[in-house]
């Protein structure tokens, strides 16, 4: 059986027994050490940068081209220590560079040359670019940048973009951040350029959460993970002592959704990152599973399963009682909402076969989407409101899109087994996970909306049910 129907199985086999039992108390067992939840980002007032130069928008979804940006090493007025860089602060600049390369290289938009091919501006060139250094090198962009450590321990980054045609500024900004939160800045520049090249809104600076998985595949440890949208900082959540599965941030980063076996069965469990603390989304003592948050964090959406039936419910965030929204015969499960909030999207085998459904917020007004042939399952609304990302099920398992209403039906990616799609905050990237015919191993990927563009996100270890997070607030 492939492990999309696990969900399935599990709420028709586990919801008569667990209907015996009495409600247990939550355990901290499985939790790890506390994540630290990152320090404060400032961003610095610059001029206005002038107008004009190149723009594009890649909202028609065709073939992004490649567009030249050289990115030499980031400059600073003096080589001064920092926790961020135990070689300086020049070393440092280097290092912000080689991030802002990888963010740009690996989004399938640009053409980039990163620092350890260029050579490195002096600290008054920031600002003041040697135009014929660059022009030699064919670049249609470049990204200068410095970095500075204050007084107080903070770092002062700055980030600018020059049209090299015109010899001209494009646009700046400036970010003051703790010396953990390097990389933060290196993302915001590398959001920065995107934005202002594309058109479109930045992703970069965001966080991505997981399950890891280790052991044999028929014996799989499955924890909780979180880390950068680039793989980087990568952090346990819990030990492995139960199966962690499905996780969600909160529109705020602050809490994690996600679905622990920690009492033995099925439940839905809010995480909270700063405090480290755990508690269930329900006490009853029916199994829960497929936890979503709404847009704007008020609410939860999860499934429960009750005398053989299972149904998608609403809670408060803060707690309270729920309310059922679906009652149909079968299984309804993995609500995501749009993002005005006015509808949810969910899979049902109402019809006889996992479908894509969807309904107004209320539970009113359900009908079925899909009718493309075979099933499909795990819906997941754009954060744009103009797509729906699922998986199809025609013999392999891939990842596809359509539109609100059912129709334009396109498969981005040709694997074996592709599942459980989440977006990218400006809803431009598509991350899922694979899993490897035979071996059973899995990893994550993600493939842009042209399909064309597709790459294996590191993870030190197996890797399944990816969530990404919104952008850093």
């Amino acid at each position: 059986m492939k492990p999309i129907l696990a969900l399935f199985t599990l709420a028709l086999a586990a919801a008569p027994a667990a209907a015996q039992d009495a409600p247990p108390t939550p355990s901290a067992s499985d939790l790890g050490t506390p994540v630290p939840t990152g320090g404060q980002v400032e961003t610095i007032e610059h001029a206005e940068a002038e107008e004009g130069g190149l723009t594009f928008t890649v909202t028609d979804e065709s073939e992004w081209q490649d567009l030249g940006i050289a990115i030499p090493g980031f400059a600073t007025d003096r080589d001064a220590p920092t926790p961020a860089n135990a070689s300086g602060t020049a070393a440092l600049g280097r290092e912000l560079a080689r991030v802002v390369y990888n963010d740009l290289k690996n989004n399938g938009l640009f053409r980039p040359v990163g620092p350890d091919a260029l050579p490195q501006p002096t600290f008054t060139q920031i600002t003041a670019p040697n135009w014929p250094t660059w022009s030699s090198r064919g670049a249609e962009m470049l990204v200068h940048g410095y970095v500075r450590a204050r007084g107080d321990g903070k770092l002062v980054v700055g980030c600018y973009l020059y049209d090299m045609a015109l010899k001209s500024e494009l646009v700046r900004e400036g970010w003051v951040v703790p010396p953990a939160d390097w990389r933060r800045a290196a993302h915001k520049c590398a959001d920065l350029v995107y934005s202002r090249l594309s058109g479109e809104d930045p992703f970069f600076d965001s966080r991505i959460a997981y399950i890891a998985e280790t052991g044999p595949k028929d014996n799989r440890v499955k924890r909780l993970a979180i880390m950068d949208s680039d793989g980087a900082n990568h952090r346990f959540i819990t030990t492995g002592r139960s199966t962690a599965l499905t996780p969600r941030y909160s529109p705020d980063y602050r809490r994690l959704l996600y679905l622990s076996y920690v009492d033995g069965n099925p439940r839905i469990y809010v995480y909270d990152i700063g405090s480290g603390r755990q508690t269930l989304v329900t006490e009853n003592s029916n199994p829960t599973f497929a936890p979503r948050w709404s847009p704007d964090g008020r609410w939860i959406l999860y499934s429960m399963a009750v005398g053989g039936n299972t149904d998608i419910y609403r809670v408060s965030s803060e707690g309270g009682p729920s309310v059922r929204l679906t009652n149909a015969p079968g299984i309804d499960i993995g609500g995501s909402y749009s993002p005005d909030g006015s509808k949810i999207v969910f899979e049902s085998d109402r019809s006889g076969s996992q479908q894509v459904y969807v309904m107004n917020a209320d539970g009113s007004n359900q009908r079925r989407l899909t009718f493309f042939g075979g099933r499909a399952a795990t819906p997941e609304w754009s954060p744009r409101g103009d797509q729906i990302a699922f998986t199809r099920i025609a013999g392999d398992f891939n990842i596809a899109v359509m539109s609100p209403e059912g129709r334009n039906l396109r498969t981005l990616t040709n694997g074996w087994q592709d599942e459980a799609p989440t977006w990218s905050p400006n809803g431009r990237i598509i991350q899922f996970f694979r899993t490897e015919r035979g071996s059973g191993r899995t990893s994550l990927w993600q493939v842009d909306l042209t399909g064309r563009n597709e790459r294996r996100l590191p993870t030190p270890v197996d890797a399944s049910d990816p969530a990404w997070g919104p952008i850093l607030p």
